[in-house]
């Protein structure tokens, strides 16, 4: 078999088994296509305190940046 024809094979081979992954669902799918849906993971706390952290974190740096302006010593730099 020639080289050429031996990657084109396994190009064919790999194209085939990516359109086969993508067209056939599933197997735990399949299986519990008749249970219902989970209930849901999140009530809310964690997306609330992940905008807290948020807020925490911009007032952080806000006054890491408005602190120098403030300073006394007029021999501080910005950065």
């Amino acid at each position: 078999m020639d080289v050429i024809s031996s990657r084109a094979f396994v190009c064919f081979l790999a194209l085939l088994a990516l359109v086969f992954a993508i067209v056939s669902p599933p197997v735990e799918a399949q299986s519990s296509a008749s249970s219902p849906a989970p209930a849901p993971v999140s009530d809310g706390t964690s997306i609330d305190q992940g905008i807290a952290y948020v807020l925490m974190l911009v007032a952080l740096v806000l006054t890491y940046l408005i602190h120098p302006l403030d300073a006394s010593s007029s021999s501080y730099t910005f950065f």
